[in-house]
């Protein structure tokens, strides 16, 4: 089941809904065909629970938004980019095996 904190975002509203967020932004980067991709978002939709309030999850779809994830540098998914201050803080790529790798990664900069 999805968790209603973790949001879809698109090359046209990134700049809002991540660049200009007033709290660390966690982005996603994936695709439906992507086995790994899959494999992780229940761990993303934990840590989005767990940071509600302190911190955002949103998660883009690289082949709608092909702009945002080329101006990044994603080459492989899944990618995992923590954003604070419209700016990349930390960053994850590959399925990193378990949750608490990707809650260290968002938690250390709430």
């Amino acid at each position: 089941m999805a968790s209603d904190n973790v949001t879809n975002t698109t090359d046209g509203s990134f700049s809002s809904d991540v660049l200009e967020s007033d709290t660390p932004v966690l982005v996603d980067f994936w695709a439906t065909w992507c086995g790994p991709c899959k494999a992780i978002a229940p761990h993303v939709e934990a840590v989005a629970d767990e940071l509600a309030g302190k911190a955002r999850v949103v998660k883009m779809d690289i082949d709608s938004n092909p702009q945002t994830p080329a101006k990044y540098g994603i080459r492989s998914i899944p990618t995992l980019l923590v954003f604070k201050g419209g700016e990349v803080v930390d960053q994850l790529v590959g399925n990193p095996g378990s949750k608490s790798k990707i809650a260290d990664l968002l938690g250390r900069h709430v």
